[in-house]
């Protein structure tokens, strides 16, 4: 659809001493990932006051942004960062788009306009547990980034049991296929015959690590689910399968807690 007599904006797209870098803007409000935001103006698809955008400009409130033909606002109220807890049952996928159709999380989440969920860390499709989702990127980036080093707590069921020196070794450290990897707790729950259950303590979430360490002695892991991400706990009381969103002080305070 053509425009008649386009307004004219002022533009700030060579100054990148003001405002706040693109990708950064509109990850912040939940328009998609910083890598999300970055291909899309590769591809041409975003537009600051009547031009394409380019990698690394400046934007500020008064700048008429276009993202796929939608013009999006960077200081609306609808823009106010939004959490959600979700316990995530077995046999869900953390993506949108799965190839073999297997149901996603995703498709349990509020529908919301001119943003998206984004989800802070993964889970396997076997695992269950805490899953956080945000429409805040930066927040999420912050979360997931390894130098915040934020503590993840598993509750886990293993077939067999470990015995003090592979604790303590655990602990220490143990050369896996990608690194070096360790628990910074481990705590036995109880358990008969072979069964046991542990609590486990990691501060990375490198894929199917929890697996992969019990792994290391033979040790088999029958059942995981995360209890903590950070200071952020799975309600006991909230079911399988549901949500339950963070009210504006509740936000308000977590994110400020990672706003340095």
């Amino acid at each position: 659809m053509s425009e008649k007599s386009p307004k004219k904006f002022v533009n700030n797209s060579n100054n990148l001493n003001s405002g706040i870098r693109i990708q950064k803007a509109l990850s912040k409000i939940g328009v998609g990932s910083r890598r999300e935001i970055e291909r899309a103006i590769i591809e041409k698809r975003i537009s600051v006051n009547n031009k394409k955008a380019e990698l690394g400009q400046s934007v500020s409130d008064s700048d008429r942004i276009v993202f796929d033909g939608k013009l999006i606002k960077l200081n609306s109220k609808k823009n106010i960062a939004r959490i959600l807890i979700y316990n995530k049952p077995m046999g869900e996928i953390v993506s949108e788009n799965d190839p073999k159709g297997r149901a996603s999380v995703f498709d349990n989440l509020p529908v919301i306009k001119n943003s998206k969920w984004i989800s802070i860390g993964r889970l396997d499709f076997n695992t269950s547990g805490l899953l956080i989702f945000t429409t805040d990127g930066n927040f999420a980036n912050r979360l997931m980034h390894p130098r915040y080093e934020i503590e993840r707590e598993y509750s886990v069921r293993v077939i067999g049991k470990l015995n003090n020196k592979q604790i303590t070794e655990l602990k220490s450290g143990v050369k896996l296929e990608d690194g070096i990897a360790k628990f910074q707790k481990i705590i036995l729950k109880g358990g008969e015959k072979s069964n046991y259950s542990y609590h486990v303590i990691l501060k990375e979430g490198r894929n199917r690590e929890v697996r992969r360490l019990f792994e290391f002695f033979n040790i088999t892991v029958s059942r995981l689910t995360r209890i903590r991400f950070g200071d952020i706990a799975l309600p006991p009381n909230l079911k399988k399968g549901s949500y339950i969103e963070l009210d504006q002080k509740e936000v308000s305070s977590i994110l400020y807690k990672f706003s340095s």
